[in-house]
């Protein structure tokens, strides 16, 4: 059984769009996932467009990846390192903590995880 970041069972992040890197809906990963995608967020639109400026356009659809493209306020399976990019410039998104694979933990501690959680962040 995955974990998350809390240390309980791994929640599911969204089905729709369908994520994860294995489109299960959750952030699991595995030896195949060379980008870590096991943080679960919620993209805004200052996040999509830094995304697009570094190279990584997650608006535009691409069938062929079975990737629907992103629009504000969908929730994602996030890169680890893409995240950890976006948190340096100022353009975290918030973290679904419950949803998000416990080995998040390898690249952001726990404290800053939580200062960004959906439940602590106000989306109005």
């Amino acid at each position: 059984m995955a974990k998350n970041v809390l240390g309980e069972e791994l929640k599911v992040c969204c089905t729709s769009p369908m994520t994860g890197f294995y489109r299960n809906g959750k952030c699991d990963t595995g030896p195949e996932d060379r980008g870590a995608h096991v943080l679960c967020t919620e993209v805004t639109a200052k996040f999509l467009a830094f995304s697009k400026e570094k190279g990584n356009d997650l608006s535009t659809p691409m069938p062929m990846y079975n990737f629907p493209g992103l629009k504000p306020g969908d929730c994602w399976c996030l890169c680890a390192l893409r995240w950890k990019e976006a948190l340096d410039a100022g353009y975290a998104t918030p973290v679904n903590l419950s949803a998000t694979h416990e080995s998040m933990l390898e690249f952001i501690p726990l404290e800053v995880l939580k200062e960004h959680s959906m439940d602590l962040i106000d989306r109005r």
